[in-house]
């Protein structure tokens, strides 16, 4: 049985160097082009084995391995890695989390611990941006074993310092970590390789790594049978003479011109021909921008291939794409329909989620799971009026708002309607924007109950600030206790009614309001000053039963709460029941 190269997702915060890792991965090999160099798919890099023997060169010495190379997926960040889905995991067979020397472990890096987790994905740290580490000496193209060896203790000891903090920060998240070099068990810590993509230092270590946890543990799983090809769609081109095409990672069997296939669709699987397979020509050949692909008639896996096929417009990214035969086309059609089934349990009362993929989908649903939000609808594409309207009609106005990961969104469709669009390509972002939106809304329904409801109000008349003694009385007072406004009942210390607030004055200023600790001019509409209430008295807003009802379901401050049990206190004179 042919074993085949495993496949490599990159993940990582957002500037902590995925790319520029991918870049020199591929820069550092293309320089070993003489023993072979790399062979570019669509949408992957493959290092062949012969390239990785000459890069690790001493660090491999005579070990000898059956992994024909490593198949890195081109497109870095954890939006890819969810979205590329293989037999209900991820595609990628171990992965790369890249994670900056300096800034440590970040939020999205917590993330793609969480997606990796979930996947189970075996993985490794690439710490990158060593050469920044002050006083780091130049040691360009040098794996990490011969650059450490070559700086001085401070350095040493700050690289140390920096691999701890990021181990503690790890275990923190439940996974045991050391710098690779150091590790005499794999299967209990996570390798942490200290690499530097600018001086390209640390990737010879990086590849070794890789290609000997791949062999001494993946083996099983990369064991691939002549049979038919399973792959996973990257995306859906249009290519210029062509028409649409798919970019396709194979990762079991075989795939041939003229085959039937089947690939996961928005509504139901789509059945098509492959009309042409087609790989990019060698990146050391002259290349043609008019024809940077060369037609093949057959690939087997690990390959990244372009297909183009008829009828491929409802064809989703991280689909997956299975080569059927007369016999088992149906089967195949059933598998793909079940594979496609979303991993999301829906409530009644919750969120609309979009996305451009299943897998984006269950990764922005898997997200908001974490934070306890429902979601009452989950699709694949662009936002619809019809989202809007299951949007409006949930009863919880807190949910009346859509999040669209990676499809568009038109903001005029919520137009004159309460459901509020969260859009973006980025999915910590995302989840950023809505736990500000939810913020924002909580404070707003908030502030609309208050206006709504009479809250508990203590107020001191000031002896010497009696402006009036009635029709209305006009008083000076200091707020004790929560807020007061116009057209606010307030009461007597007994309990007796007042009237209402009707102006609220501060030297020449009518106000809308006074909070506590201000001292204001009160004119209050049944008051006699001298007669219900009294120079100096307490007095209190007057509130009704109902008002008792409504606030308990607010969050009220001390000084309110207090308030609102002497309030309670004073009605229960007269009534021992209020309020119960």
């Amino acid at each position: 049985m042919k074993i085949r190269q495993p496949i490599i997702g990159v993940l990582g915060h957002v500037d902590h160097g995925k790319t520029s890792l991918l870049d020199a991965i591929r820069g550092t090999s293309i320089a070993k082009k003489e023993h072979g160099g790399i062979t570019q798919h669509i949408g992957a890099t493959e290092v062949p084995i012969e390239t990785i023997y000459e890069i690790c060169g001493s660090l491999i010495k005579e070990r000898k391995f059956k992994i024909p190379g490593l198949l890195f997926i081109d497109t870095p960040g954890h939006e890819a890695f969810t979205t590329l889905r293989a037999r209900g995991g991820s595609l990628s067979d171990i992965a790369i989390l890249v994670v900056d020397i300096r800034e440590k472990v970040m939020q999205q890096t917590v993330e793609s611990l969480n997606i990796l987790k979930k996947f189970k994905t075996p993985f490794i740290i690439a710490a990158t941006k060593i050469d920044l580490i002050d006083g780091w000496r130049n040691s360009q193209n040098k794996p990490f074993v011969q650059a450490i060896a070559e700086q001085k203790d401070f350095v040493k000891e700050e690289l140390d310092r920096s691999i701890y903090t990021i181990s503690e920060q790890l275990f923190n998240h439940g996974f045991s970590s050391e710098r690779y070099d150091r590790i005499s068990d794999f299967t209990k810590n996570v390798a942490i390789v200290p690499v530097s993509s600018k001086l390209r230092i640390g990737i010879a270590d990086l590849l070794l790594v890789l290609i000997g946890l791949s062999q001494r543990y993946l083996e099983n799983q990369l064991k691939t049978e002549e049979g038919p090809g399973v792959g996973t769609v990257l995306e859906i081109k249009e290519e210029k003479g062509l028409g649409k095409t798919l970019d396709v990672i194979l990762y079991e069997g075989t795939i041939r011109k003229g085959d039937t296939i089947v690939v996961s669709g928005k509504n139901k699987p789509v059945i098509t021909k492959v009309k042409i397979l087609l790989k990019p020509r060698p990146l050391d050949e002259i290349r043609d921008p008019r024809d940077p692909f060369i037609q093949v008639k057959e690939v087997s896996a690990a390959a990244g291939i372009k297909i183009a096929a008829p009828d491929i417009d409802d064809v989703i990214p991280g689909g997956i794409v299975k080569v059927a035969n007369i016999e088992n086309l149906e089967h195949i059609i059933n598998e793909i329909r079940d594979e496609s089934k979303l991993a999301i349990d829906l409530s009644e009362d919750g969120i609309v989620i979009k996305a451009d993929a299943k897998g984006s989908l269950e990764a922005l649903y898997y997200e908001l799971s974490l934070l306890g939000v429902p979601v009452k609808k989950a699709g694949i594409g662009d936002v619809t009026k019809r989202d809007v309207v299951d949007a409006e009609t949930t009863q919880n106005e807190l949910n009346r708002i859509i999040i669209a990961y990676n499809v568009k969104a038109p903001q005029d469709i919520v137009s004159g309607t309460s459901v509020k669009i969260i859009e973006g390509k980025v999915l910590y972002e995302l989840i950023d924007k809505y736990k500000e939106t939810i913020e924002k809304e909580k404070e707003r329904i908030e502030e609309e109950k208050r206006s709504e409801i009479n809250f508990p109000v203590k107020l001191k008349i000031l002896e010497n600030y009696i402006f009036r003694t009635s029709k209305p009385a006009i008083v000076g007072v200091r707020v004790l206790a929560g807020k007061i406004k116009p057209d606010l009942p307030v009461m007597n210390s007994e309990g007796k009614s007042l009237g209402t607030i009707k102006s609220i004055r501060d030297k020449d200023q009518t106000l809308k309001e006074a909070i506590m600790g201000q001292e204001v001019a009160v004119s209050i509409s049944e008051a006699v000053v001298g007669r219900n209430v009294q120079p100096g008295e307490i007095i209190y807003s007057d509130l009704s039963e109902n008002d008792v009802k409504k606030l308990k379901n607010l969050e009220l401050t001390y000084e309110e709460n207090e308030t609102l049990n002497e309030i309670i206190s004073i009605k229960r004179r007269e009534k021992p029941f209020w309020g119960i």
